[in-house]
């Protein structure tokens, strides 16, 4: 007898279905497939497919820093201590982390919220960062930021009023918010950045937003992503201000995404929990979670998952069920916080590792400098492009003009306008790049997003690929 499917689209949790991810989307499915192509010598406009889907630094050839993977080899394996190639910090680094782990391996668990060395130098970072107090009490580790980002909005599924709860997100945004709002079934509020203002973040249309939601919903909470993903800006400090008014106005827990904080190229940063604590009371006492990961930035350790939630003036209760719930999760990879704690505790002038520290790291950011730099003179060259200025990150996020036949050409094939060109773009050329679709957008205009930390050559084979191709794409279409 045959036995039916346990599991079917109609009995799978229906979350799940609702969940997308442009970044691996079906672009990035196309263009594993043409790599398999090209592979088996299919004859192609070009002879290779170039990743400007996902911001793997270290997949577009940014060097490890030196430092950091000295401490992970130390850590994974001690007995090279007596290596004679090995910086005394080093040794000493990994020396007070091991003294923190049970038995002194980086093999057994750590404490669900991470070792304390870690989350105590979590909290001396951001205390010079903000010159606030900060507690490793306070800090929870995890396996990058997306982890503690659900876990955190994982407290906020339960209806409030008899009226489902809704979080608000920015639009263009990252699209772990969107996903993980779907897969945990909270409602999405979108409110739109101001492309003409470079992006920014107006209190009018959180307003807009807010009272829409709040006919169906209880909006529970506001998430802001600052520096930008996809679009890089970076708020005023009046623009922040003008949020945690908003915030406190309507009784919003703020969720504040800074992981782009060390991708700043033209601006200084400040973190909400500075601009909060410096406007005083009742906004220094308001809730917030805000999010830094070592996937981003100089160190860039995407495949090694390191990150960390900093929860202040939540409820005791409240972090009490968040540690419970960290705790089913065991813990963070050990090695992961390793990382971390490099990031968080870098090498001091006058240390052995300090000189080539700062070399490795003066080269990244002089990269992401010209790159940013390069991208933005580029893309305004282009006829129907347009793109505001990059402040930081490692993204550009064009606006492009798609005449009407190129529209219903796309129609045709089910697909939206910018998913059609992304399409075409990847086909002709072999540039990979995610559609504006996947990160939203206002209706009428279209977008893409590429990383634009690819080596020089490559990277100067991109902008002269969109060049040529939009050029291309009007001729066919107009």
């Amino acid at each position: 007898m045959k036995l039916d499917k346990c599991l079917t689209s109609d009995n799978i949790n229906q979350n799940l279905l609702n969940i997308q991810y442009a970044v691996r989307g079906p672009i990035v499915q196309r263009a594993m497939q043409i790599e398999r192509e090209l592979e088996k010598g299919v004859v192609k406009p070009f002879d290779r497919v170039v990743r400007a889907n996902i911001g793997d630094c270290h997949a577009l050839g940014q060097k490890p820093i030196t430092f950091i993977r000295q401490v992970l080899a130390l850590a994974a394996c001690p007995h090279l201590v007596s290596s004679v190639d090995v910086p005394e910090d080093v040794r000493q680094r990994v020396k007070e982390i091991l003294g923190d782990c049970t038995q002194g391996s980086v093999g057994a668990y750590s404490p669900c919220t991470g070792l304390r060395i870690v989350r105590s130098r979590v909290a001396q970072y951001l205390q010079k960062r903000d010159g606030v107090p900060a507690s490793p009490d306070d800090i929870y580790l995890g396996s990058g930021a997306s982890d503690v980002i659900k876990a955190v909005l994982t407290m906020f599924v339960e209806d409030v009023d008899g009226k489902p709860p809704a979080v608000m997100i920015p639009i263009p945004q990252y699209p772990l918010f969107s996903g993980t709002l779907s897969e945990l079934g909270l409602r999405q509020a979108d409110y739109y950045l101001e492309e003409e203002h470079d992006w920014a973040l107006s209190v009018e249309e959180l307003e807009r937003c807010w009272r829409e939601a709040s006919v169906d919903c209880h909006v529970r909470a506001l998430v802001v992503i600052n520096p930008g993903n996809p679009t890089g800006q970076v708020l005023t400090r009046r623009n922040m201000e003008q949020v945690v008014r908003f915030a406190y106005e309507r009784g919003l827990f703020l969720l504040a995404d800074e992981v782009y904080q060390e991708n700043i190229v033209s601006k200084r940063f400040h973190s909400f929990k500075k601009v909060m604590h410096e406007m005083g009371a009742p906004y220094s006492s308001m809730e917030l979670a805000s999010f830094v990961t070592c996937s981003k930035g100089w160190a860039a350790e995407c495949g090694l998952r390191s990150g960390f939630v900093e929860l202040v003036r939540v409820e005791l209760k409240v972090s009490a069920a968040f540690n419970t719930a960290r705790g089913v999760m065991q813990c963070p990879t050990v090695l992961g916080q390793c990382i971390l704690d490099c990031v968080m505790k870098p090498p001091s002038p006058g240390e052995p590792s300090y000189e080539q520290f700062a070399k490795e790291k003066r080269l990244i950011h002089q990269v992401l400098t010209e790159r940013t730099e390069t991208a933005y003179k580029t893309f305004n060259t282009i006829p129907g492009y347009s793109c505001n200025p990059i402040d930081g990150s490692m993204f550009a996020y064009p606006r492009i003009e798609i005449p009407s036949r190129a529209q219903e050409a796309a129609a045709e094939l089910g697909m939206t306008p910018d998913e059609f060109y992304c399409l075409r773009l990847l086909e002709e050329t072999g540039v990979c790049v995610v559609p504006g679709t996947g990160f939203g957008q206002l209706p009428g205009t279209f977008h893409f997003r590429t990383t634009i930390l690819h080596p020089r050559e490559e990277f100067r084979y991109m902008m002269e690929a969109f060049k040529r191709f939009h050029h291309n794409f009007l001729d066919n279409y107009s």
